[in-house]
């Protein structure tokens, strides 16, 4: 995939390094000339020192062969910026760091998926992981849906039921279901006839927040 990323900043860093590790062709866009300069020396990248508000400078870039642009920095309104010239070069995947929750409508309006708050969703992950050890990951959703992971014990209401079971009887609750399985480090598809066994890994998505006694019947 060739990828526009502009904002050289700590999550537009991470980003780089993701992206880079999983081979894609990536071009980053750093308007200040130290970070620019770091980041060309620890990647074997393109990395252009300019001004990404300016439509040149994205086509400079490779707007016209780009699959993704995702801007990170921390500035909306630049973000926003950046965000339209993508939409306007006709980039396929457009992606924005929304850092104002107020601000995502203007985002939405051209078409961009964002990630609200990063800062937010940072924190909710520490005091999750603090508050409930026993969710591996956790991750909040744009509508408030959550996604989670919890590793089974062999008290777990789900060992030894189905799938099926779990839901017939509302062990898993209507709200909640499992998207994927985890056994001895394979992959497993999850069907109505999948019996749970002590140590699986489930992720499961919920409509509303899972509470602590949930958690605890499903992992034991």
């Amino acid at each position: 995939m060739y990828m526009i990323i502009v904002g050289a900043g700590s999550i537009g860093l991470s980003l780089i390094q993701i992206a880079t590790k999983e081979k894609n062709n990536v071009v980053v866009v750093e308007s200040n000339v130290e970070k620019a300069r770091d980041i060309s020396n620890k990647f074997d990248i393109t990395v252009l020192n300019g001004n990404a508000t300016l439509a040149e400078t994205l086509r400079e870039a490779g707007s016209e062969r780009a699959d993704a642009l995702i801007a990170t920095t921390s500035d909306d309104a630049v973000n926003l910026m950046v965000v339209s010239i993508a939409e306007q070069l006709k980039i396929p995947s457009i992606v924005s760091i929304v850092n104002e929750k107020a601000h995502a409508e203007f985002f939405n309006r051209l078409g961009a998926n964002v990630m609200e708050n990063p800062e937010e969703v940072v924190a909710n992950h520490l005091y999750t992981a603090v508050k409930r050890p026993k969710v591996k990951d956790f991750t909040i959703l744009s509508q408030g849906d959550q996604v989670f992971r919890i590793a089974l014990k062999t008290d777990s209401t789900l060992v030894g039921k189905s799938f099926a079971e779990c839901m017939d009887r509302d062990i898993i609750p209507d709200s909640m279901t499992v998207i994927a399985l985890e056994r001895q480090g394979e992959r497993e598809i999850v069907t109505p006839k999948t019996i749970f066994a002590p140590d699986d890994l489930l992720t499961l998505f919920s409509l509303e927040r899972a509470s602590d006694e949930i958690i605890d019947k499903l992992t034991g």
